[in-house]
């Protein structure tokens, strides 16, 4: 049966500092490195040998990936790539969020951030981030995992939201309530066809 182990990266700086990130290119915060440290704790405790790792090309993700391996004692060939990236914010990358409410109003953040097709401006929605996240799992993840292997990934809150809102068969309004917190492991295992949920980590 194989596993299949996604990861969002820990608390960057900017999460800490309440802005709009995106593709912007911020380290982790010293909670983020201990977030990152726990969740390769955590996924040691599932005694799984990877067979590979896939990884954004953003300094947050691969970092945190970084650690987790090192925590592990595992070190599988890493895939890197932008179709992983974080959701793009446009203009508002780098804007802190509550100075971005009270300049555009609460709710049109609200449907920048929450709606599924409506991207803010030169940004992306979440629609669009899956547009190129899930063509590369069901390539280069989805593929492997059905020849039995154990795959890690480490990446973003939107690129991953997509990935589970494509496996699990959510639709869109059961993915736009659903939150992953950073460093926290989702582990899933795959048999005869189906990914199934398991052990959420605290």
């Amino acid at each position: 049966m194989a596993k299949l182990v996604l990861v969002r990266h820990g608390q960057s700086q900017w999460n800490l500092e309440n802005r709009f990130t995106g593709w912007v290119d911020v380290p982790l915060s010293s909670k983020g490195i201990e977030e990152a440290q726990k969740a390769g704790r955590d996924i040691k405790s599932l005694s799984a040998d990877f067979d590979l790792a896939h990884t954004s090309r953003l300094t947050r993700a691969q970092k945190t990936l970084e650690i987790i391996l090192g925590e592990i004692s595992q070190n599988p060939p890493t895939w890197v790539d932008s179709a992983l990236n974080e959701r793009h914010y446009g203009d508002l990358q780098g804007l802190d969020k509550d100075e971005t409410r009270k300049k555009f109003g609460e709710d049109q953040v609200h449907i920048w951030r929450r709606s599924f097709d409506v991207p803010p401006p030169n940004g992306e929605s979440l629609s669009d981030t899956s547009k190129r996240s899930v063509p590369y799992f069901r390539e280069y993840i989805h593929k492997p995992i059905e020849q039995g292997k154990n795959i890690l990934v480490v990446a973003h809150g939107n690129s991953l939201r997509s990935i589970i809102m494509f496996i699990e068969k959510m639709t869109p309004e059961q993915i736009l309530k659903f939150e992953l917190a950073t460093g926290l492991p989702f582990i899933y295992e795959f048999n005869q066809g189906k990914y199934t949920r398991g052990k959420l980590f605290a």
